[in-house]
């Protein structure tokens, strides 16, 4: 007999459906373990320095940005959907978190007091964020179209790739924007403050590791170039030559915590995490869209809001702060062979073994090669083809998919995103302001009624005039539809019917119900009948609750196009006529 949970009518438990990660783990392929634990490692040596970096970008102390990356990628290792995404601290999210916390910590700047302001900052992100998701607010994902998420995609590889030119090179700027941050990379070149050394093995990682990636794609070639560098750094001691390293780490782990702050901090601390959860789940849907297209995955954009709910809730009671997804690490991750959230887990535990039992095992890692990693992963991001496909197949999305890529470069990343929703909306927007209209006639040995522009020879019935309109008609496009008929009956002394082909009207809103009565009777008038065909039954019982049909005669609503032409054919017995007998 069998178990009951081997039964077809039992359905798994509900939570499961809000874990992903105990069902990767249940369906979880031996043949990916090999690829995940190369891409942990990899994926560790670059969380480990871009983590204390983003810590003290947030104003906090290096080594919560090691806490954070630990536990939120076990958080979303558990409660993400996507096998691919990788979350930890953001550079993006840094400024805006140490905005919120600045003016809380006292003139001091008491750490302690910082980091509990940040972990409850980051429980507050995380319960947003995991209250949007159960309520069903992934929606936000379609709001990207394919051109915006190549925009953005490509945009975002520039501004990484600008971002580590100084970092390959040897040297650091001081500069905010993508203009400027190139500018300032340029001046230092020409000014000799690059470091030759630095410079030759960051340029020399880059080339291997495209090299690599290009002749033997079958091996970790990022590892590999790691650890290359990291020899040759210890080796011949290029640590003298002012080759900058990670480090020695510092040690210890952090205990459960319950973030402790005054009742007075909890308003300010919301508005932020407000903000915050705004920028993360816009950089997150951004990220999880292109990679998803990129994969041939589905997205799943109520429980990715759960998922980065969940990290930086497990972030937030082991003294971290707010985190969302990273387009580089993700990319590093994807690069170096990665097939699920094991790698993240990988990486965190990977990260806890070096910060408590081994924090020199890393400090010979040379930043240069850090750049030089990104920079590739950054490379991998871009897609050239796809966006001269664009420009091949419709000029307009690909002129979309610029305007993404300049938003996210000049920019930033958040208004880039912003930019390029706005902009998907609006060319949504667009296609129903300005939709597509035909007149169609009579094709021979072609079946149905077709554009007369396409069939400039086609059979038409004098009198008639078939006319569709591609689109809901709603208030943005009424006037323009009313206007189009206006226009056919005075281009036609003779005409007698308008038949609306309706079956691409979708909609009908009340500007336009107002519009066809008005129009209906204007036809009316002038002896002309305003006829619709294979209108929708939604759209025909809002035409019923509207009232129209005391206006247009209800026997003026035919099932097809063929009952329409023939019933217009019965009442007046006209016959088709080609070019040569209208002329």
């Amino acid at each position: 007999m069998a178990a009951p949970s081997d039964r077809a009518d039992v359905r798994p438990p509900w939570w499961r459906e809000y874990a992903p990660g105990v069902e990767l783990a249940r369906s979880y392929q031996r043949g990916w373990l090999p690829k995940d634990v190369v891409a942990g490692l990899v994926l560790s040596a670059l969380l480990v320095p871009q983590g204390m970096a983003y810590a003290q970008l947030a104003g906090l102390p290096p080594v919560t940005g090691l806490y954070t990356s630990i536990l939120c990628l076990l958080g979303y290792a558990v409660f993400g959907p996507s096998k691919v995404l990788v979350l930890g601290p953001d550079s993006s999210l840094g400024p805006m978190i140490a905005a919120t916390i600045a003016p809380l910590a006292l003139a001091n700047g008491d750490p302690a007091r910082a980091i509990a302001l940040a972990s409850m900052l980051a429980v507050m992100v995380g319960v947003v964020m995991t209250v949007a998701g159960l309520a069903r607010f992934g929606f936000v994902a379609d709001l990207l179209s394919k051109p915006t998420q190549l925009g953005y995609m490509n945009g975002l590889a520039l501004t990484i790739v600008v971002g580590q030119l100084a970092k390959l090179f040897g040297f650091s700027v001081d500069a905010d924007g993508l203009l400027a941050e190139f500018g300032a990379v340029v001046s230092g070149l020409a000014d000799g403050k690059a470091n030759l050394t630095a410079a030759l093995l960051g340029v020399g990682s880059l080339a291997g590791i495209l090299l690599l990636n290009r002749f033997l794609p079958k091996l970790p070639s990022v590892l590999i170039i790691v650890v290359l560098a990291s020899v040759l750094v210890g080796g011949f001691d290029l640590t003298s030559h002012d080759v900058d390293t990670v480090g020695v780490l510092p040690q210890g782990f952090p205990p459960f915590t319950i973030p402790d702050v005054a009742w007075d901090d909890l308003p300010p601390l919301f508005v932020g995490a407000l903000a915050i959860a705004v920028v993360a789940l816009a950089d997150t849907m951004s990220t999880a869209s292109a990679f998803a297209a990129r994969r041939g995955d589905r997205v799943r954009g109520n429980q990715e809001m759960i998922g980065i709910g969940a990290a930086n809730i497990a972030a937030g009671f082991f003294q971290g702060f707010p985190v969302s997804t990273s387009g580089s690490r993700t990319a590093v991750a994807e690069q170096a062979g990665s097939k699920s959230q094991v790698t993240g887990v990988v990486g965190a535990a990977t990260i806890t073994v070096v910060l408590v039992f081994a924090t020199g095992l890393m400090q010979y890692v040379p930043q240069p090669t850090l750049g030089a990693i990104v920079i590739a992963a950054a490379l991998s991001l871009a897609d050239l083809a796809g966006t001269r496909r664009l420009w091949r197949q419709r000029r307009t999305e690909f002129w979309l998919s610029i305007s993404a890529l300049l938003g996210v470069a000049l920019l930033g990343v958040l208004p880039g995103i912003l930019i390029a929703v706005g902009l998907s909306i609006l060319n949504v927007f667009r296609r129903a302001w300005w939709p597509h209209q035909a007149e169609l006639g009579r094709v021979a040995g072609v079946a149905g009624l077709h554009d007369t522009e396409s069939y400039p020879d086609a059979d038409l019935l004098p009198g008639l005039v078939v006319y569709r309109f591609d689109a809901p008609l709603i208030f943005a496009n009424a006037r323009m539809f009313g206007e189009k008929v206006r226009e056919l009956a005075e281009d036609d002394p003779e005409l007698r019917w308008i038949i609306v082909a309706a079956e691409p009207i979708t909609d009908v809103d009340t500007t336009a119900s107002d519009m066809l009565h008005d129009l209906d009777a204007w036809l009316n008038e002038r002896g002309i009948s305003l006829v619709f065909a294979e209108m929708k039954d939604p759209v025909r019982a809002k035409i019923e609750r509207y009232e129209l049909t005391r206006t247009i005669d209800p026997r003026h609503f035919l099932p097809t196009l063929d009952d329409a032409v023939a019933e217009y054919v019965r009442q007046t017995g006209a016959t088709w006529r080609g070019p040569e007998q209208r002329a």
